[in-house]
């Protein structure tokens, strides 16, 4: 038998077929399930899906490991009886572990399910049973609220001091089996019980387009309740609903009245109900917290606090009763989102004093969040910091690129023992923080910046040999960090802070590669289409805080298709797709009928905003880019981006129906926008990227323009010329017409306008402008001048998929391909991203012209890696030819590359260079 064995292996070695069939391998342990989520969540409470989405990964220490089948079980305790499921999936033949649908029972409000899965692997090798996860519904239906809308019922004051809400009540000594905490609020809210802040979030409920919905948290407090009296309390601020957002001072956008709607359930294990509910029985009063405001900051007197306010020992007799209020119209939806919490905390660097003779702490690190501190003084003493992003030329305190936002918080102290704030309702952007006022000495110890941002989990790692690169890399992510507090906005620290839809698009996918965002994308994209209007167009900040008139611009409503379908792209995330294929679909319906023989040539639109715009527009080189030509190319690219969705849908008619628009609309640009010699009417580095990007040239022009994008390149002495819209793609467009060279100069480029050119002036976020300070110190105007503006960061994108050469070639990763572009002199480089599937990692490095490639492909994908210029050299994968490796499939050559199929795993490729 064993001899047989051997001569069989031995034939399908010398028939090639060893490329196709996998061999024996020793014996392994089996694969386990890890990572359960739910609708992308760990252990979520208060999910109000129906019919909710399982996802899992596959650990396995063999190479091309994949799923052939799958059992999954949902129980309504944790001990899992045999034979108790409330459903089970029974043995399905399927590859697929994500996004598996629940098809039990109907579930039940405020319960905990329990769920487990395992798998059988390629070999039919079963899986333990995962460790047991869990999630637990929310009120799932508008009839399950029983709570009322109440509200502070005194007069209201000058500043609108946060009012504080309280109620009592008792168990009678009964044993608690679960409790639930449901609350919303219109403003923000904190909940506490008995004394202890309930959950670690900020900003709850989060910003909502308000007038069409508002999200509700749920918390499990089983564990905080009392079995006789217990006290619930709630502290309001004004937040997105009525305080100050937009400009030109506008407040009360959504309302004028802060109110709080909370709802308790409690099971016992004697399988009795309670429910306390907000209503006509709670008290309410203003306490210390005196003013807040997002853009403004926070004025808290300590010396108002109400001792003991949210606890059982408290008097509240000389609170008024709250008043009642209608429900709105809006509906109350649980929350699908991560939200704020607390992530890093910073120390200052140093303690400057300045020109003009102010303290001044340095944290070192451009960031979005608080200042927490510690002080001693006396009785009506006050602490005042003061927020900023940058010094001065001189060295002083600049905070002209605010505007009208004063990011100052004040608090007063009630004297003699030691005391500790950190604001409640606001946060700032910052690096810098004045110190206005403060009683005794300034000690560095006594003052802490608290990171915030949405609790979106990291993905992404990339490094080089550049410490630039990495600087610049450091930049992106800290960029992203700080404008990802429950929407994508623009600035966090001006008087704006607000969605704009054209900074979401273009940043994206590298949002997507250093984090986890589709949750937090899922929900903006909700307020997206809500905010849409009936004519499909869409408005220029989500949730929308401008206005009727601020709709309809290209490149910016087009996020209504281009996130969609790249969420799709990388997620694989179906449900979502359809969700929101009628706003893709609104979109481009909007700009056909707004267009002239399909044509758009029509409205506002901001075209390349901030492009670089030297004073050279009679040079036959201008930078400025015809906004229509702008408008033609992403009217064809949303086009584009629907008719994948419906073809991934299945809307076959739809395919059909827009292939013929396509069609018409890149026609109609070629007959306006290019000449009979292939010239653009625009001859700038957006125009030719944005048409050889989006397929807008004939096969046979597209080369030519690509030449004509290096000569415009090479005009301005291989710099950028690029704004908002033109730079995500511009390296991409080198890169695809063979050009990685000119790609690689535009990246390491470091005088002004380039991506380095704010690294080497000591940036630590990315800068809206290219010039946001001047090469002689001064800065850019100041009424756009934030240093804390992602868009410019999409170049992580292409660093990702060329320099450290991770790429999906299906939904979610299910293939992947590892194709780096050595070049600009990087000695190595190493990427990871954490796919739905697991890590694809991709680390090279340059020695003597030898290249040493790593890979690592998670179970239950594929991959195909390509080793650069080593068509026909002699590649080994851990020091054995290709043809003993075990894991390799298949393999080829070509366009001077090797390329090798592979199965998941780890591998080691190194290969001489030509």
């Amino acid at each position: 038998m064993k001899n047989t064995l051997s001569i069989q292996l031995k034939a399908i070695l010398f028939s090639g077929l060893w490329f196709s069939l996998p061999l024996s391998l020793p014996a392994q342990k089996g694969p386990i399930t890890e990572h359960l989520k739910v609708e992308n969540l760990v252990n979520p409470v208060g999910l109000d899906e129906k019919n909710p989405r399982f996802s899992w990964r596959i650990k396995s220490s063999r190479r091309n490991t994949t799923q052939s089948a799958y059992e999954l079980e949902v129980h309504l305790g944790p001990s899992f009886t045999k034979g108790q499921a409330l459903w089970s999936s029974g043995k399905t033949v399927s590859s697929e572990s994500l996004f598996i649908p629940y098809k039990g029972a109907a579930l039940q409000p405020s319960t905990c399910y329990y769920w487990r899965v395992r798998i059988w692997d390629d070999q039919g090798k079963r899986s333990p049973w995962s460790k047991v996860s869990y999630w637990t519904t929310g009120l799932l239906a508008p009839d399950n609220w029983k709570a009322e809308w109440i509200a502070y019922a005194g007069k209201e004051q000058e500043n609108r001091p946060s009012p504080f809400f309280r109620k009592g009540f008792n168990l009678k000594g009964k044993s608690v089996k679960s409790a639930l905490l449901h609350v919303t609020a219109r403003g923000m809210y904190i909940p506490y019980l008995n004394g202890k802040k309930v959950g670690e979030d900020f900003f709850t409920p989060g910003w909502t387009s308000y007038h069409h919905r508002i999200q509700y948290q749920s918390y499990d407090v089983k564990d905080m309740l009392n079995q006789e009296d217990n006290a619930l309390g709630v502290v309001l601020g004004n937040g997105w609903y009525r305080g100050y957002i937009g400009f030109q001072d506008q407040k009360d956008y959504y309302g004028h009245e802060l109110s709080l709607l909370l709802q308790l359930n409690i099971r016992y294990d004697d399988g009795s109900e309670d429910t306390i509910i907000s209503d006509r029985t709670w008290h309410s009063n203003p306490g210390p917290l005196l003013s807040s405001e997002l853009y403004h900051g926070e004025v808290y007197d300590s010396r108002r606090e109400l001792v003991g306010w949210n606890t059982t020992n408290f008097n509240d007799g000389d609170w008024k009763k709250v008043k009642v209020l209608p429900a709105p119209q809006a509906e109350i939806v649980a929350t699908i989102n991560e939200p704020v919490k607390k992530q890093e905390k910073i120390t200052p660097l140093a303690i400057i004093t300045t020109p003009k003779g102010e303290k001044v702490l340095d944290f070192g690190q451009n960031l979005v969040g608080t200042v927490g501190f510690q002080v001693k003084g006396n009785p009506g003493d006050s602490v005042v910091l003061r927020h900023a992003e940058v010094l001065d030329k001189a060295g002083n305190f600049y905070t002209d690129n605010l505007r009208n936002a004063r990011q100052e918080v004040c608090y007063i102290l009630k004297g003699n023992d030691e005391e500790y704030y950190q604001p409640n309702f606001t946060f700032q952007g910052f690096r810098y923080v004045h110190v206005k006022k403060y009683p005794g000495d300034i000690i560095k110890d006594n003052f802490r910046a608290w990171v915030l941002h949405s609790d979106i989990k990291p993905t992404g790692h990339f490094q080089t040999s550049n410490p630039l690169i990495n600087q610049l890399q450091k930049n992106i992510q800290w960029g992203q960090k700080g404008n990802f507090l429950d929407v994508p906005t623009d600035c966090p620290q001006r008087d704006e802070r607000l969605g704009w839809t054209g900074d979401a698009q273009v940043f994206f996918k590298t949002a997507a590669f250093n984090f986890d965002v589709k949750n937090f994308f899922s929900k903006w994209l909700t307020d997206l289409s809500l905010d849409q209007k009936d004519n499909g167009s869409v408005p220029y900040v989500v949730p929308n805080a401008l206005g009727d008139n601020t709709f309809g611009s290209a490149g910016w409503g087009d996020a209504a298709t281009i996130i969609p379908w790249q969420l799709y792209q990388v997620y694989g995330d179906k449900r979502r797709l359809e969700q929101h294929y009628p706003s893709m679909k609104a979109w481009v319906e909007y700009m056909r009928r707004e267009s002239k023989d399909y044509l758009w040539q029509k409205g506002f639109h901001f075209g390349d905003w901030l492009f670089y715009r030297p004073d050279d527009d009679n040079s036959g080189r201008a930078a400025v880019t015809d906004k229509y030509l702008i408008a033609q190319c992403f009217f064809a690219h949303s086009t584009q981006n629907l008719i994948h969705a419906a073809q991934t849908l299945g809307f076959n008619e739809d395919v059909d129906e827009y292939s013929q628009l396509l069609s018409k609309i890149k026609k109609a640009f070629l007959n306006e926008y290019l000449t009979p010699n292939g010239r653009l009417v625009s001859g700038t580095q957006t125009a030719y990227v944005l048409a050889l990007h989006f397929d807008m040239l004939p096969e046979e022009l597209r080369q030519r323009a690509a030449d004509r994008l290096e000569q415009n390149i090479h005009a301005y002495n291989k710099h950028i010329t690029t704004g908002f819209l033109g730079t995500p793609y511009i390296c991409h467009v080198l890169t695809r017409f063979g050009k990685e060279d000119l790609a690689y100069d535009l990246l390491l480029q470091k005088s002004y306008p380039s991506w380095l050119y704010p690294v080497t002036r000591g940036a630590t976020t990315i800068w809206e402008r290219w010039d946001g300070i001047k090469p002689d110190s001064t800065f850019q105007t100041p009424t756009m001048n934030s240093f804390n503006h992602y868009a410019y960061g999409a170049i992580g994108d292409w660093m990702y998929q060329h320099l450290a050469g991770i790429q999906c070639d299906a939904p979610a990763c299910k293939k992947v391909v590892i194709q780096p572009k050595p070049g600009g002199g990087f000695t190595h480089v190493k990427g990871s991203y954490q796919s739905p599937y697991g890590t694809v990692g991709a680390s090279w490095s340059m020695k003597d012209n030898r290249i040493t490639l790593s890979v690592e492909v998670p179970p239950n994908t594929s991959a195909t890696v390509f080793i650069p210029d080593a068509a026909g050299q002699a590649v080994k994968e851990n020091g054995q030819s290709l043809k003993k490796a075990k894991g390799v499939l298949k393999v080829w050559e070509q366009e001077g590359n090797k390329v090798i199929e592979i199965g998941s795993g780890n591998y080691q490729f190194e290969s001489e260079m030509e």
